[in-house]
C-alpha cells in the first residue's frame, strides 16, 4: 500500500504541473524513472526480487497496447499514404540492419556472449519507443512526413522485433532443436496474423461504433469506452491466434479510422489516458529495479548502450534514407530520436518469462536495463533542444526541399 500511495501521489503531482513540466526538458518518464529510483531507496524492501514479473509484464503490455492504439488511430492517413515509402525503408532495411549491427556489437562488447544471446539483446533492443517520441510526434515544428514516419516506425517495428526475439530464444534455448525453428513461420505468426487480426477488429469495431451511433443506441459517454476495448481486444485475440499484439493493437488504430472517422478527434482520450497511466507505472518500477540493480551495472553495458543508442540505430536510418533527398540534419534527427523505453521493457520481461536460463541471462538484463535507462535520460533531456536546431535547419532549405513536400496542403 505505500509503494501505490506513493505511485499515486506522484502521479497526481505530474497532473498538477504538466504544463510547466512540458516546456521544459524533464519529461514524465524522467519523472517517474528518477522518483522510482528514490522510493527505492527510501524503502528497499518493498519490491519483491522478480516476484511480480507476471503482473509487471501483463501491465506493460497493457499500456503499450493502448499507447500503440491511440498513436495509430491518430495518424493522418493522407500523409501516410504520400509518405508510405519512409516507414517501409526504415522498418525493413533499418531493421534489418539494426539487429545486424546490435548483434556484431553485442559479439564485440560481451565476449562470452554466443551468437545467439547476442541475437536476443539486439531484438529486444532494436523497437523505438512510440511514448518517449511523442515529443517529436506532436510537435508542429517538426516537417508532418518526417514525425508521421517515425510514429509508424515507432507502432510497427515491436512487433517486427518480436519474431526475430523468439526465433533466438529458441535457437540459444536447445541449439539441437534448432533445424524445428523457423523463422518464416514466426515472422508469419507474429506479423501476418497481427495485422488481420488488427484489421478485422479495427474494421469491424469501427462499423460497428459508427452504425450504433448514428441510430442512436449508444450514448455519448459511452463511446470512449468502446473504442477503449478494441486495442484490449487485439490484446485478447493475438493470444488466442499466436499474433503480435503490438502489431495488432497499431494495425487496429488505423483501420478504425476507415469506418469511425472520429476515432481520432475525441473517442482515444480513455485509451490515451490510461496507457499513460500504465505507462507512468512501468517507467516508476523500472526506476526501482534501476535503484535495486545498479551496483550490478558494468563499464561493458554503458559501451554497449552508447552503441546501441547511436551507431547501431543512425547508421541503419542513414542508408535506409539513401536516395530520397532528405538533408543531413533530417537523417541525424531520424537517426538521433529512436529511443528505447516501453517497447524495449516488454520485450526484455518476454524475454525474462521464457526461463531459458542462459548464461548470459543477467548480462542481457542490464544492458538492456542500461540501454533504457540512458535512453530516458539522453532523449527526453535533447528533445525540446534538438527540435529548436531542427527546424532551425530545415527552415534554411529550399522551398523545394523533399522536408517542405505537401506540407502546405497539410
Amino acid at each position: 500500500m505505500i509503494l501505490i500511495a506513493l505511485f499515486i501521489t506522484l502521479v497526481f503531482f505530474q497532473c498538477l504541473v504538466s504544463g510547466r513540466l512540458s516546456r521544459t526538458v524533464i519529461t514524465p518518464p524522467i519523472l517517474f524513472v528518477t522518483m522510482g529510483m528514490i522510493a527505492f531507496l527510501l524503502f528497499p524492501n518493498l519490491p519483491k526480487r522478480d516476484g511480480s514479473l507476471q503482473v509487471f509484464l501483463r501491465v506493460a503490455e497493457a499500456g503499450l497496447v493502448l499507447l500503440l492504439f491511440t498513436d495509430a488511430s491518430r495518424t493522418n492517413l493522407q500523409v501516410l499514404k504520400n509518405i508510405q515509402a519512409l516507414p517501409a525503408r526504415l522498418l525493413s532495411v533499418g531493421m534489418l540492419m539494426t539487429l545486424f549491427l546490435g548483434t556484431v556489437a553485442g559479439l564485440i562488447v560481451f565476449r562470452q556472449f554466443t551468437l545467439w544471446e547476442a541475437g536476443i539483446l539486439s531484438a529486444i533492443l532494436a523497437p523505438t519507443d512510440a511514448g518517449l517520441g511523442q515529443v517529436i510526434v506532436n510537435s508542429p515544428r517538426v516537417p508532418m512526413k518526417i514525425r508521421q514516419a517515425l510514429n509508424v516506425e515507432a507502432g510497427l517495428n515491436d512487433g517486427l522485433s518480436v519474431p526475430f526475439l523468439l526465433f533466438f530464444i529458441a535457437l540459444a534455448s536447445n541449439a539441437s532443436e534448432a533445424q524445428d525453428v523457423h523463422l518464416s513461420r514466426l515472422i508469419l505468426e507474429q506479423l501476418g496474423y497481427g495485422i488481420v487480426v488488427g484489421a478485422l477488429i479495427g474494421f469491424a469495431g469501427g462499423w460497428l461504433l459508427e452504425r450504433a451511433r448514428r441510430l442512436g443506441w449508444m450514448a455519448e459517454s459511452y463511446i470512449q469506452v468502446g473504442v477503449v476495448t478494441l486495442p484490449l481486444l487485439c490484446g485478447v485475440a493475438s493470444e488466442a491466434a499466436a499474433a503480435s499484439m503490438f502489431i495488432a493493437a497499431f494495425v487496429a488504430g488505423l483501420t478504425v479510422q476507415a469506418c469511425f472517422k472520429e476515432a481520432g478527434k475525441h473517442s482515444v482520450e480513455f485509451a490515451e489516458d490510461w496507457g499513460q497511466f500504465f505507462n507512468f507505472s512501468v517507467f516508476f518500477l523500472f526506476g526501482m529495479l534501476v535503484a535495486r540493480d545498479w551496483r550490478d551495472f558494468t563499464p561493458a553495458c554503458f559501451v554497449y548502450a552508447l552503441l546501441s543508442l547511436t551507431v547501431v540505430r543512425m547508421l541503419p536510418v542513414a542508408v535506409s534514407l539513401i536516395g530520397t533527398r532528405l538533408s543531413l540534419p533530417t537523417q541525424l534527427f531520424m537517426g538521433w530520436f529512436g529511443p528505447r523505453g516501453l517497447a524495449s521493457i516488454v520485450l526484455g520481461l518476454v524475454y525474462l518469462e521464457q526461463e531459458t536460463h542462459q548464461p548470459g541471462e543477467s548480462t542481457i538484463r542490464l544492458a538492456v536495463m542500461v540501454t533504457v535507462l540512458l535512453s530516458i535520460f539522453a532523449h527526453g533531456m535533447s528533445a525540446l533542444p534538438g527540435i529548436n536546431l531542427y527546424a532551425a535547419k530545415i527552415a534554411a532549405l529550399d522551398a523545394g526541399a523533399p522536408e517542405h513536400e505537401d506540407e502546405g496542403a497539410l
